[in-house]
């Protein structure tokens, strides 16, 4: 992929984690959203029964945009002072402080949409996922009263909106919880089983495999609107 130019003042940089690239995870969850964020490559969906590819298109639109990944340090505009080296600085020196680890995942509904949510090393995750809000806020432009509404939208509980006026995000600390999102908020309980039980089928053969936490990933997203994609890789345990 070509290197990625942007304006800085109108990119948000997001810190993800994504599965290894070339990984069983990784060609499924590619395939299955139509995007790979590392290369740009769109490959075919594949045909779920009970379902159109207009409707599974339709249905995988919101984790098509962001690529295939867990969040980490939500996207954020880069706070006035800040620039993308620096940041990429902060997040070597966190990688460095962890090694790398197997976990295994799970299919199963989560806030409304389908995801793969992790199933063991839990407290792993946690101190990478942790010290990854505590210590890249600083790079952090606070969120203005829009993006404040829109992650308040579907209903936030009172420690949600604590987290979120501190933290700019919900889900962190006590509230996190790792999952790659797979599917769009789907309100329609029937049509969310249905395409459960079509990702359980079509994933089968990863039910033994596990994931490996390996690296942390800096996604960008160059303008309002625009595809968030992969732009740096940093192994967990090299030298800063």
């Amino acid at each position: 992929m070509a290197e990625l130019s942007f304006d800085l003042a109108a990119a948000r940089f997001a810190l993800y984690f994504a599965p290894t690239a070339g990984s069983a995870h990784d060609r499924f969850g590619t395939h299955w959203l139509g995007r790979d964020a590392r290369t740009g490559e769109r490959p075919a969906q594949p045909a779920v029964a009970g379902f159109t590819p207009e409707r599974l298109a339709a249905l995988t639109s919101a984790p098509r945009l962001y690529g295939l990944h867990a969040t980490l340090k939500p996207p954020m505009y880069l706070a006035e002072g800040s620039n993308p080296a620096q940041l990429e600085a902060a997040v070597a020196t966190i990688a460095a402080a962890h090694a790398p680890f197997h976990f295994n995942v799970e299919l199963a509904p989560l806030h409304g949409f389908l995801a793969w949510v992790a199933s063991d090393a839990q407290e792993q995750i946690r101190a990478v996922a942790d010290q990854c809000v505590r210590e890249l806020d600083p790079f952090r432009r606070p969120p203005d009263a829009a993006e404040l509404a829109r992650r308040s939208a579907h209903g936030l509980s009172p420690r949600e909106s604590e987290l979120l006026l501190r933290w700019g995000y919900p889900h962190v600390f006590d509230q996190f919880r790792f999952h790659i999102t797979l599917s769009d908020r789907i309100d329609d309980a029937d049509e969310s089983a249905r395409l459960l039980a079509a990702l359980r089928e079509h994933s089968a053969a990863l039910a033994d495999e596990a994931l490996v936490f390996d690296a942390l990933d800096i996604f960008v997203q160059p303008s309002k609107g625009a595809e968030l994609v992969h732009w740096r890789r940093f192994p967990l345990g090299a030298p800063a």
